[in-house]
Order: C-alpha cells, then sequence, then structure tokens
C-alpha cells in the first residue's frame, strides 16, 4: 500500500475527535507525520490542559479517560481504512501530555470495517429514560469483555447489593456536587458552551436526574439508575495515568460494541468525581481489589424514538499541531 498523505491521516484524527469527552471538552490535540520509507505515517495524541475541568477533574483523571476513549477510536478507523495500529503509551516521560504515538502500517481491512464506521458516525450520548426492558446479564458480559480486552476491568453490577450499594453511592456524590457553587457554575459554563464544543441545551434532560441544570428533553426519570437499566464499573489494578489512559480505551470499545447492538450507554461520572465516594465504591463495592474510574449505565432506547443530533466538535485546525 503506498504512503497515505498528511491530509488523509488528517480525516483518521477527524474519525478519532468523534469520541466521547467529558462535558464534550474534546481535551486532545495531534499531530501527524507522513512516512514514505517505513510505512503511511504518524499520529501523536497530547493532552489539552487547558481544556481540563478544574472543579470536576482536578487531577485530570476524565481529561484521560476521554483522550483514551478519542486513541480507541483511532485505531478503530485506522483499522477500518486497511492500517494497523502500532501504539506506544506515554512514549517519554519528559514530556507527560505526549500520550501516545501511533505508527500505521498497511494491513487488513477487517470484515466489521463497515459496521465499526458506522457505530462511530452514529454513537450518542442519549440521556434521555430507557425502556423498562431489562439488560440481560449476558449482555452485560459481553459487552464487560469487549471492554476487558483495552486493558482494565470492566465490573458488571448484577449483584443486588453491590447494586444497592453503588445507586446510594451515587446519589450520594450528586447531592455533594449540588452543594458546590464552583462545580455548579462550571457545569452551566460548558453547556451551550461554543458552536464547536459543550453540550448543546437542547440535549440535557430535564429531572432531577441530569448532571447538568435543567434542560428541554422532558422525559427523564428522577433517579439516575432504573431497576431495569445496566451498570457496568470500570476499574483498575493501579491508577495512574496509563491507567485511566486505558480504561478511556476500554469505554471506546464497549460503547461502539453496545451502538451496534443498539444500546444506549451514559456515563455516571459523578461517583468518581467526589473523592468521598469514589473511596467508598473502592471499598465497598468492589472489595478494595481496585480502583474505580468510570461507572456506566446501559439501556434500550425505544425503537421509535426520534434519534438526537450529534453533539459538535472542534475544527481540526483546532486540534491539529503544526
Amino acid at each position: 500500500m503506498p504512503s497515505v498523505t498528511r491530509s488523509e491521516l488528517a480525516a483518521l484524527v477527524g474519525v478519532a475527535c468523534r469520541a466521547p469527552s467529558v462535558h464534550n471538552t474534546q481535551p486532545w490535540l495531534w499531530r501527524v507525520a507522513v512516512d514514505g520509507t517505513d510505512g503511511p505515517g504518524t499520529v501523536e495524541l497530547y493532552a489539552d490542559p487547558s481544556r481540563r475541568l478544574a472543579a470536576a477533574d482536578p487531577t485530570g483523571r476524565e481529561l484521560l479517560l476521554s483522550c483514551g476513549a478519542a486513541l480507541h477510536h483511532l485505531r478503530v478507523g485506522a483499522a477500518a481504512h486497511g492500517l494497523t495500529a502500532e501504539v506506544d503509551r506515554l512514549p517519554d516521560v519528559r514530556r507527560p501530555e505526549l500520550l501516545a504515538r501511533v505508527s500505521l502500517s498497511p494491513g487488513e481491512v477487517p470484515p466489521t470495517a463497515a459496521a465499526d464506521l458506522a457505530a462511530i458516525a452514529t454513537r450518542v450520548t442519549d440521556r434521555r429514560r430507557f425502556t423498562s426492558w431489562p439488560v440481560p446479564a449476558s449482555r452485560l458480559e459481553h459487552l464487560a469483555a469487549t471492554g476487558a480486552r483495552e486493558g482494565a476491568a470492566v465490573v458488571p453490577l448484577v449483584d443486588l447489593a453491590r447494586r444497592h450499594r453503588a445507586d446510594l453511592l451515587l446519589s450520594r456524590a450528586r447531592e455533594r456536587q449540588a452543594a458546590d457553587s464552583r462545580l455548579r457554575e462550571e457545569q452551566r459554563l460548558w453547556v451551550d458552551h461554543g458552536v464547536r464544543d459543550g453540550v448543546p441545551s437542547g440535549l440535557v434532560p430535564a429531572g432531577a436526574g441530569s448532571r447538568f441544570e435543567a434542560g428541554p428533553v422532558p422525559d427523564r426519570t428522577e433517579h439516575d439508575v432504573e431497576h431495569s437499566d445496566g451498570v457496568l464499573l470500570l476499574a483498575t489494578v493501579d491508577d495512574g495515568p496509563l491507567e485511566r489512559l486505558r480504561t478511556g480505551e476500554a469505554l471506546s470499545a464497549l460503547w461502539l460494541r453496545a451502538t451496534t447492538e443498539r444500546l444506549s450507554v451514559v456515563p455516571l461520572s459523578q461517583v468518581v468525581e467526589v473523592e468521598e465516594t469514589r473511596n467508598a465504591l473502592r471499598h465497598e463495592v468492589l472489595d478494595g481489589t481496585l480502583h474505580p474510574q468510570l461507572l456506566v449505565r446501559i439501556g434500550w432506547q425505544e425503537i421509535a424514538r426520534s434519534t438526537l443530533p450529534r453533539t459538535p466538535r472542534r475544527d481540526l485546525d483546532d486540534v491539529l499541531l503544526g
């Protein structure tokens, strides 16, 4: 296969930028380089610390999860275009903002290429109420296995006691955040933040279940999680930058699989944003063996329900480094 052009590598970055990110902050930057001798080229992923949420994410954990999701989207997009991605994560200890260097070489187009690209194009965070159809435990195990292949533990919360405890901790986290005026203001600022980022107010649900102030979407319940929802807890053995990056890759993998299977995924970040409830989640739900990184709920949307619009994305010129 001949070497790809810089514009084609930039187009792959555009695919990667469809990844989910906390508050749609899109906290990433990229550099592409064409190599006409050894392979099609290289893509580097950088953290953009100017887009870290100071109140909700003081340690940058969710920034790294977001960038990990973008990294996985890049890998999936590259594979769908016949490119094999060799990833060197955190390749330079002197440059912690350089999160990954991806070397691309010719490969085979997988039979799932069209479905994979369709999942990236249609994936959305749909915070509307799920149907009452329960998500089978076998389906949760399947999604958990898909995510776990990316280097993070993905734990289905099917045990009633652990599930109940996680629900209580999520409610406690929401109460703590509701009393934090600085955090509430930060959340407000990222609703209709701009034409290229942030959460459009038209996608914000009304009711107490939203982490944002009530929006126009009318059918959110009063609870974050219903009994029929599936719940997955993403966690890691260690709790450093690499583990957080891999958790983002795991999130992307299970989310794209869920999208292909017509399931919706909604991250429940609050419980890991509050240190008190994150510690309790680790010891009371994970028995102290793993560090919780993210809780997500899984469910079915009504078949006849209208499709939500995609959230906006930054222009490539804004995220590509020279």
